[in-house]
């Protein structure tokens, strides 16, 4: 037990030990066996969803949706958006027909109630919402997010998004070995951005950003929304950015939960905190870093704007399942995406000019235009050799005749907005 009355998994650890278990926990390899996905979304008056969901009948919403008996985890974000985990599935198929099955049932249970789901990256229409959670957790991260500016808030509260979970990769060198599929992720995960963003409109007014959300997340915080340097080895470079980002909270079993400034975790291990850090304090740490592309063992692809429609969610997941679990696809995108590493240069994702292009002009961008336009077939190539249905095929062409061919995305539909 710490001096604060917070339990630890076991003894202080030195800085060394903490830099071995970050490379042990964050890349966990082995042949890519499972995926999975989270959806978050925002509940809206099936009847007009401009107008805001009050919060009684949100929280009666919620008693709802909680009681039902779901396969995928529900848990509920800072401003009252509903976010569906799917458990950790041995293929694509059974991955979306579990999150699907759920998903009609959450739907199910508050149409009764006059709600819906909306998929949108941003709310485009409410005033900035307020928390919903009042849990320390959540105290503490908008007093430290809020020392940058608006963003934080933003993105805790207005912003929803699909996440795909793959798995880290294998030791070996190739199409399917960790070193590749983490530079993969950072060059295509521009691609998925421009390809799928969907949030020009917030507060009701276009905001010159194809994906607003992901233009909030760029502007989240100096570090806590970085990748890490890509000149090196991902074990090293993810540990050392762990270890160099400033500590967001410091908890307590009692009162507020303590919000330094400047305290970066390796700091904390030479004894600059409260007290000798443990694996727990680093374990929590590890949760309130947010980069595009996230180690938790395996790669939690953070970068999609939540979709349009009951199932647009469907289509990124397949896409980016195709090209990272498929070794012939694998192969091809990466070489179709490797020239976008002299655009997006020395700066880190999302700040540098590729992740900012991506975010800003979707596929009107030339060069993210003509990756997509190889990453998407080869996609819908790779998408029959792993056991995709029919549906799902389709809902990927689909997409790629409707917005990559024009060098469109979904931002680019006509949208409502309030004056």
């Amino acid at each position: 037990m710490s001096p604060s009355g917070i339990p630890h998994s076991g003894p202080p650890l030195t800085e060394n030990e903490a830099e071995d278990l970050l490379r042990c926990i964050c890349f966990k390899t082995g042949p890519p066996r499972t995926l999975g996905v989270e959806v978050e979304w925002f509940v809206h008056e099936l009847s007009d969803p401009r107008r805001p969901v009050a919060p009684p009948r949100l929280a009666s919403a919620i008693d709802t949706v909680r009681s039902l008996p779901l396969a995928s985890a529900l848990t509920l974000e800072p401003g009252g958006q509903l976010e569906l985990s799917s458990p950790p599935a041995a293929s694509l198929t059974e991955c979306l027909d579990t999150l699907s099955a759920d998903l009609r049932a959450v739907r199910a249970g508050l149409a009764p109630l006059g709600l819906t789901l909306g998929g949108y990256g941003v709310d485009p229409w409410h005033t900035p919402r307020e928390r919903v959670l009042r849990e320390p957790r959540y105290d503490a991260m908008e007093a430290a997010l809020d020392r940058t500016g608006p963003a934080g808030r933003g993105m805790m509260c207005d912003s929803a998004s699909v996440q795909i979970c793959l798995d880290a990769g294998t030791e070996e060198p190739g199409p399917l070995g960790y070193h590749r599929r983490w530079r993969l992720a950072h060059l295509l995960g521009a691609v998925m951005v421009a390809a799928f963003a969907n949030s020009p409109v917030h507060l009701g007014r276009p905001t010159g950003w194809r994906s607003t959300r992901q233009a909030l997340w760029t502007d989240l915080d100096p570090n806590r929304a970085l990748a890490p340097r890509q000149d090196g080895d991902p074990r090293a470079a993810w540990a050392a950015h762990v270890l160099d980002t400033p500590v967001m909270c410091v908890r307590s079993p009692e009162g507020p939960w303590q919000v330094p400034e400047g305290l970066t975790f390796r700091k904390w291990l030479r004894g600059g905190g409260p007290y000798p850090p443990g694996e727990d304090d680093l374990r929590y740490h590890l949760t309130t870093l947010f980069p595009p592309v996230r180690p938790r063992g395996h790669l939690e692809l953070r970068m999609v704007d939540a979709q349009p429609g009951t199932d647009g969610w469907i289509v990124p997941v397949a896409v980016a399942t195709a090209l990272f679990e498929d070794p012939q696809a694998a192969e091809s995108v990466y070489r179709a995406v490797k020239p976008l590493a002299e655009y997006a240069g020395d700066h880190q994702a999302p700040r540098n000019p590729l992740w900012r292009a991506a975010a800003r002009d979707g596929l009107a961008d030339p060069e993210l235009h003509a990756a997509a336009l190889v990453a998407f077939p080869t996609a819908l190539e790779a998408l029959p050799r792993l056991g995709a249905g029919a549906a799902v095929q389709d809902a990927v062409a689909a997409f790629h005749e409707r917005y990559v061919i024009p060098g469109g995305c979904p931002a680019d539909d006509p949208q409502e907005v309030r004056s």
